[in-house]
């Protein structure tokens, strides 16, 4: 459990946005009486009864400590919703600890948001976030909710299976046997736990495999070290490598959000960054599921049919069969509905007869294999790519692609005295053991992927990026953010670069940074065209990050500094006014409630009480699959999406710091200059900072 909050750190580098009141505040304090003082104040400032303190309540907005026989000159009060948020915050956590008074002091209620954010991101959030599949921590991680959320909900499952035997589930690769001894001393040493330890299969995962264990689902085994007890002279003992979590229902190792999350933990949380590195090697050497891996790289991307020969470019042409477990049927109620009237079912009878194989539709099947196209490029669901992303060249995959070639040649020149013999294990169907690469022949390739986003992706009339069809062998209208990559990894001239700054900027430019597509690729939202979480006007962290980074790479510092304010100011107004949320996606075209997104399961970052914090935790289904430089879904076999229902009574509390907001906020702010961040924590927004000539570099 978290401990109370501590004031700012006195070597911090934040800047105090109260100066003038600082050296009072910093020396008072109160104890309070922590149930009463808690209950008082949510009477009090709780009008709409949600367990929060946020600008939707009506109270007075002021709260008076010290109303139980404290001194007069011990007695303060507690104003404003961002204060009084932090007095619930800390009351909640001092509770949760057990303790029956507190001391409040007043330097904690008033810490500037911007430090408060960071703090709590990088003291608490980060920690309560990092996860080891060992036998201290397993029982945290693999927990699957598939049946048990399903009958709480009165829902059938997608497929008429019997229940799941074992509710901790984990799948080892044949190449791990120490770590398959290890689970199985762990699952008979302790029979409560209901651990199931199984081997995957030795050769090719196929989509008839991945559909035969929709109901057995189960967490894929990471790296594990042998280490020495501390101060103790016992044999070296198995322990799981630390890696980071999303937060909330997203409780796996997530490449992607790993990958992001990493660049704001270097400085203060690096063994967990050695970590994530150590599992994605793991996952290369047992799944070949990381795109670093050089032997996927030649038969997975460069090969049918992810690569379109005509090309030369690659697309998301994922292996699997039937609509993706983790989802509803009436997730796809506009596809299903036409073959419900068809065939005279509900909808839940007739995903049930398709997925089983018991009717065949063609059509179905076209649109889940899009559609598991579209997740696993991660960017799902969107206008952009919905029932055509199987077909797509998309800008952001052969970016990612360009810049992979580009390492991987950089890596060999610098690292390897341009010259790598490929081991045996790594060597590709035709080739030698210890044939020696160099930097050359990687350099041909991304020159030669260059040349080919250059022709088919690049619309000079326009000044974007756009993907390609390969089968209609047209460019896509549907303009997204990612044509921003181009300058993240290099792909753009100069010209194209000025060009994107002046055209395609501006179509995804909002208030509170980029949006993740135009707001015409979008369309007008119906029944029939539902609103998407990756369409506009909803941003998200990698888009944000990508783009700073690409704009600074080619001296367009003055649009990268509008735009990581932009965002950061998004995010830090939300955690001053909705007590302390931070969410998975954020609404970019509005600041008051940028939280509030309601497309498709919600937003990840809303739904706790009190204090956000990491709590309980619950799984969902992800399929292997691969996306990009890094795979999004490589570690879990088959979780559910939902979220659980508690007793009555219970205080259910989720985690809702995000990774990948985490990091793009730590990230972010490391960009800040002392006048930004003070700028910042006072609320001012860019326009504001900018008319007054502000400076943001730090």
């Amino acid at each position: 459990m978290a401990s109370a909050l501590p004031i700012a750190d006195k070597n911090s580098t934040f800047t105090d946005s109260r100066d003038k009141d600082k050296s009072k505040s910093n020396h008072e304090s109160i104890s309070v009486d922590v149930d009463t003082t808690m209950r008082d104040l949510l009477a009090r400032e709780d009008t709409d009864g949600d367990c929060l303190i946020t600008i939707d309540d009506r109270g007075p907005k002021n709260f008076p400590l010290g109303r139980y026989g404290t001194p007069e000159k011990s007695k303060f009060d507690v104003q404003g919703v961002y204060q009084l948020s932090n007095l619930l915050q800390e009351l909640f956590l001092a509770q949760q600890q057990g303790r029956a008074t507190a001391t409040v002091k007043r330097a904690q209620l008033e810490e500037d948001p911007v430090h408060r954010l960071s703090r709590l991101i990088t003291t608490t959030w980060w920690d309560n976030l990092t996860r080891r599949l060992d036998a201290d921590g397993i029982d945290r991680a693999a927990p699957d909710n598939l049946t048990q959320r399903r009958d709480a909900d009165g829902i059938k499952p997608t497929v008429s299976t019997p229940k799941s035997k074992s509710s901790l589930r984990i799948y080892v690769p044949p190449g791990a046997p120490e770590q398959f001894a290890y689970y199985s001393t762990v699952a008979k040493d302790r029979p409560a736990m209901d651990l199931d330890v199984q081997w995957l299969p030795d050769g090719e995962i196929t989509a008839d495999f991945i559909k035969s264990i929709n109901d057995k689902p189960g967490i894929l085994a990471l790296d594990m070290e042998a280490v020495q007890p501390q101060g103790q002279s016992v044999t070296k003992q198995m322990k799981g490598v630390p890696f980071i979590v999303p937060g909330d229902q997203f409780n796996e190792l997530y490449n992607w959000d790993a990958c992001f999350c990493a660049l704001g933990m270097l400085d203060n949380h690096l063994a967990v960054v050695k970590g994530i590195v150590k599992n994605f090697i793991f996952e290369i050497k047992h799944y070949a599921a990381i795109l670093a891996a050089r032997k996927e790289y030649h038969s997975w991307w460069t090969s049918t049919p992810r690569l379109d020969a005509e090309s030369g470019l690659s697309r998301y042409r994922p292996i699997g069969k039937g609509s993706p477990p983790e989802c509803r049927p009436v997730v796809f109620a506009h596809v299903f509905m036409p073959y419900g009237k068809k065939y005279d079912m509900t909808l839940q009878e007739v995903s049930d007869v398709y997925n089983k194989g018991s009717i065949s539709e063609p059509d179905l099947d076209i649109f889940f294999d899009h559609d598991r196209a579209v997740r696993e490029s991660g960017h799902d669901t969107s206008n952009r790519v919905e029932g055509v992303c199987a077909d797509l060249a998309t800008v952001d995959l052969n970016c990612l692609l360009f810049q992979i070639e580009n390492d991987i040649a950089s890596t060999i020149h610098t690292h390897f005295n341009d010259g790598l013999a490929i081991p045996e294990n790594y060597v590709i169907p035709g080739e030698k053991v210890d044939t020696v690469e160099t930097s050359r022949l990687w350099r041909e390739r991304a020159e030669k992927r260059k040349a080919s986003i250059d022709k088919y992706l690049w619309n000079e009339q326009k000044g974007i990026y756009l993907d390609y069809n390969t089968v209609t062998r047209q460019q896509s209208t549907a303009e997204s953010v990612t044509c921003l990559w181009s300058l993240w990894c290099g792909a753009a001239n100069k010209s194209q670069a000025e060009r994107l700054v002046e055209h395609a900027l501006p179509k995804f430019e909002c208030i509170g940074g980029l949006s993740s597509t135009s707001e015409s690729t979008r369309g007008t939202v119906t029944e029939e065209n539902p609103q998407k979480q990756w369409d506009y006007p909803y941003g998200w962290a990698p888009h944000q990050v990508l783009a700073w980074d690409g704009l600074r790479s080619y001296g367009f510092h003055n649009e990268a500094d509008r735009l990581a304010y932009r965002w950061l100011h998004m995010m830090t107004e939300t955690f001053r006014n909705w007590n302390g949320t931070v969410v998975e996606k954020y609404d970019v075209t509005q600041l008051e409630r940028s939280h509030s997104v309601d497309a498709e399961y919600g937003n990840q970052g809303r739904n706790f009480k009190y204090a956000p914090q990491e709590g309980c935790v619950i799984a969902r289904m992800n399929k292997i699959s691969k996306k990009g430089r890094l795979t999004e879904n490589a570690v879990s076999v088959g979780r559910t999406l939902g979220l659980s229902k508690c007793s009555k009574g219970t205080v259910l509390v989720q985690s809702k710091a995000n990774t990948l907001q985490n990091g793009s906020y730590i990230y972010g702010i490391s960009s800040m200059g002392e006048e930004a961040k003070k700028a910042l924590a006072d609320g001012v927004s860019w326009e504001d900072f900018s008319k007054r000539g502000g400076t943001v570099p730090a």
